[in-house]
């Protein structure tokens, strides 16, 4: 079961949001993750250590929060590699395919009330919303 955490999950949207502000003013660009994380590929441009910092602080942020709170952040995840694998295939392939990640979509499309990002925030979301569905009611996960 999943906690109910209003305070934390605003206060991670406030930050989103802010950091999703930041980067377009300061650099103009739309935080899609999946594009920061894709320009971290060759060939490499202007930026790269700035993305690299980027996706360094997704990824040590739990580590930090850890630190300072001193409780362990849980996360969970499948154990199964397969399906694991497959799911990250599909969530690369719909950011290639629908020209953005949540992130840039859900946060930063809204937010400029983009017609492509508010249908692609919709598929995304009603994708999720079935998966939830079928594997808790229907597979009974």
């Amino acid at each position: 079961m999943t906690s109910f955490t209003p305070l934390a999950s605003f206060i991670g949207g406030l930050l989103i949001g802010l950091s999703a502000v930041l980067l377009l003013l300061v650099e103009g660009r739309i935080a899609g993750i999946s594009g920061i994380a894709a320009r971290l590929l060759p060939p490499w441009g202007k930026g790269v250590a700035e993305r690299f910092a980027f996706i360094a602080g997704l990824v040590g942020a739990p580590f930090l929060v850890a630190a300072i709170t001193g409780a362990p952040v849980v996360q969970t995840v499948s154990d199964d590699p397969p399906l694991m694998a497959a799911a990250g295939l599909l969530v690369g392939f719909g950011a290639v395919w629908g020209s953005g990640c949540t992130s840039g979509h859900g946060v930063c499309g809204l937010a400029r009330l983009s017609p492509r990002s508010m249908v692609a925030t919709a598929v995304f979301m009603t994708a999720g919303f079935l998966t939830v569905f079928v594997t808790h009611h229907v597979i009974g996960g």
